[in-house]
């Protein structure tokens, strides 16, 4: 079975790209108080990813 073809692996892939591109904002000056909000969601969304990766085959999580 192939990385890309188990589904937790792209659920949590996605999750990752999302948290990520919600992340980036926040690198630039003047940021609105939107991308402010959206760090936290982007965030969660990077740690719920990474989890769902490393958890995503049997035995233990790296």
């Amino acid at each position: 079975m192939g990385l890309l073809s188990n589904r937790r692996v792209l659920i949590g892939a996605i999750f990752m790209i999302v948290g990520t591109i919600l992340l980036l904002p926040a690198v630039l000056p003047n940021i609105g108080e939107f991308f402010t909000y959206a760090l936290l969601p982007g965030a969660a969304l990077l740690t719920y990813g990474t989890w769902l990766v490393g958890t995503s085959e049997s035995g233990p999580a790296v």
